[in-house]
């Protein structure tokens, strides 16, 4: 498995615990930071972060109803934050 793929798995994953985790607390919403969701994996902050693949990751997973609440000017940084709708079975 090529390096990039690993971690972009391991953002997916952490992401998708931390919406089912909003959904078993019964929340309508979560926002989440990719600043705090790259810390969640690891790697970050350091020499060889992986932002822009978990910034990707968040993008990916936006759906209708979701929205951006905070980013960088490049779009890729730690300050992303998108607030995911809760849904059951997402």
């Amino acid at each position: 498995m090529k390096e990039t793929q690993m971690f972009r798995e391991q953002f997916e994953t952490a992401l998708t615990e931390m919406l089912a985790h909003a959904a078993d607390r019964g929340a309508k919403s979560v926002s989440v930071n990719s600043g705090n969701l790259h810390r969640s994996v690891g790697g970050y902050p350091g020499r060889n972060h992986r932002m822009p693949i978990c910034c990707e990751v968040m993008y990916a997973r936006k759906g209708d109803g979701d929205r951006v609440i905070s980013a960088p000017p490049k779009g890729k940084g730690a300050s992303l934050t998108i607030e995911y709708v809760v849904e059951s079975g997402r």
